[in-house]
């Protein structure tokens, strides 16, 4: 299994490959999901900005497409413009169904670049959810 400080620096890679002519601001994502698979995305950015796809929800994505099934444990997000780059309200309820019940661990980069781990329940704790 990858450590924080690996999923991190893949997270790192994919921010190379955002897609952002708007904003200027790239973003990359690496999943680790259960099984210990491993699946990265970058934002990728439309002029109409509500078709604009986040680096986390295109890991998730990849990984969906790929057919993972298990739980997402952990997430690294990172941009070179910012540091602790949390997800969006989008992507946190994106992590949260993904996590299936497991509070997933989200690994940012801090101000000592540094891995800093925060949890999705800490982060988004009134989540929508079915019942």
């Amino acid at each position: 299994m990858k450590s924080d400080k690996e999923i991190l620096q893949i997270a790192k890679e994919a921010s190379k490959n955002a897609y952002c002519p708007y904003s200027k601001f790239p973003v990359g994502a690496c999943a680790l999901f259960e099984s210990g698979n491993i699946y990265s995305g970058c934002n990728i950015e439309n002029s109409s900005y509500g078709l604009t796809l986040c680096a986390e929800r295109n890991a998730i994505s990849n990984a969906i497409a790929q057919g993972e099934k298990t739980k997402l444990v952990k997430i690294a997000i990172y941009s070179p413009k910012s540091t602790k780059c949390f997800p969006c309200g989008a992507c946190r309820q994106w992590i949260q169904e993904f996590s299936m019940g497991c509070n997933t661990e989200i690994i940012l980069e801090n101000e000592d670049l540094n891995e800093e781990l925060y949890h999705i329940n800490d982060i988004f704790p009134y989540s929508f959810k079915l019942i």
